[in-house]
């Protein structure tokens, strides 16, 4: 049985905000085309005819940039419109679309919430928190669309989750962001590690996230988060969910938590593919779908090493404890300055930090949904 995921880039890095930590940016820049323009109805039909050839349980077709909504409506009814046609075996399929939220208007929710997706808008708190590194070309904030957008979205009951990057700004003020998302009843989570530019020492940004402040944000945002659980207010939180399902018995569904790089084809624009959002890279490009098939891909990424890369660096944690919750960690926050060679985790302290404060309570929840 082939279950297909697929992340889209259709506009590219082409956005219409200049977020002071935007990772693609920097990873873009890095390559000989940092941006490949808009993606063209022939590419994304040749896409689509391939996913549909090769999947026979499930699809399911995500989109992210730059800012995907860039590339237009018209494109993406465009695309619903070729899966119908070519999906001559009914199979199963699903998107999903993460943006900064700040095109959405009536026509775009009613879409969304037509076509189901699974809309991921990226918000990093309050107002004054948001708009610190979330800002337009102009140096202005970006927080009130954002705010509207969420409204559109709750009007026509679209499915949505809320995406903080966790910046030196956000460990000194979790108390005050978690709050302010019940406040605003933002209930599904997710919080993910700001990333340093590609080759930089990590930690010499005013934005950067450090070991210490990340372990001191995960404790202190579960803490939040358990209080409410038992008193049975649930907020979905996909980090520590993930980790509760470790603890269970099951795998978790967070590629950066499963120990090795499980390969997601990644297309940009022009129809590119790479293994994996955080390494887009010229070195890393398995060929391209107007060419190439999903054959093609997977053997050129066994050539790659990029699989075997991700098993490296993880000497010294065979004997921690934790290994089997951690396995390592992102491969990006292994990364030396050799795209290469990988070695600890960066955030290891964190990590360490955090179990050795939280484990015990998240055991005590796994066997109590267990013996219900």
């Amino acid at each position: 049985m082939t279950a297909l995921n697929l992340l889209l880039k259709p506009a590219s890095g082409s956005c219409n905000l200049r977020c002071r930590y935007c990772f693609y940016a920097d990873e873009a820049g890095k390559r000989e085309t940092a941006c490949h323009g808009l993606m063209t109805e022939d590419t994304a039909e040749s896409i689509i005819s391939k996913s549909f050839a090769t999947a026979t349980a499930t699809c399911h077709f995500g989109f992210q940039g730059g800012e995907p909504m860039l590339r237009g409506l018209a494109f993406y009814e465009k695309f619903i419109a070729l899966c119908e046609g070519h999906n001559a075996s009914h199979i199963q399929t699903t998107y999903s679309i993460q943006t900064n939220g700040t095109l959405i208007d009536d026509q775009w929710a009613r879409f969304f919430r037509r076509h189901h997706f699974l809309v991921g808008v990226s918000l990093d708190g309050d107002k004054t928190l948001h708009d610190l590194n979330r800002v337009d070309a102009e140096g202005k904030g970006s927080f009130d669309r954002v705010l509207q957008a969420l409204w559109l979205l709750e009007k026509y009951d679209v499915e949505y989750n809320i995406l903080t990057v966790v910046t030196s700004q956000t460990v000194r003020n979790i108390e005050r962001i978690y709050h302010f998302y019940k406040k605003n009843n933002l209930r599904y989570q997710q919080y993910i590690p700001c990333l340093d530019p590609l080759g930089e020492s990590r930690g010499d940004r005013d934005y950067s996230l450090t070991p210490d402040g990340y372990g001191n944000f995960l404790c202190r945002l579960f803490d939040l988060w358990y209080h409410d659980y038992i008193k049975g207010e649930l907020i979905s939180n996909r980090y520590f969910e993930n980790l509760a399902a470790i603890l269970y018995g099951l795998p978790p569904e967070s590629c950066g938590m499963s120990g090795i790089c499980n390969p997601q084809i990644t297309v940009e624009a022009d129809g590119s593919v790479y293994p994996c959002d955080f390494y887009m890279l010229d070195a890393y490009r398995l060929g391209n779908f107007r060419q190439g098939t999903f054959a093609d891909f997977d053997d050129q990424l066994a050539k790659s090493g990029f699989v075997m890369e991700s098993k490296q660096g993880l000497g010294s944690c065979k004997q921690c404890r934790y290994l089997s919750l951690c396995r390592g960690g992102c491969r990006r926050d292994r990364q030396a300055k050799d795209l290469h060679v990988l070695g600890e985790n960066y955030f290891c302290s964190a990590y360490k930090q955090f179990y050795k404060y939280a484990v015990p309570r998240l055991l005590q929840l796994v066997r109590q949904k267990a013996d219900a």
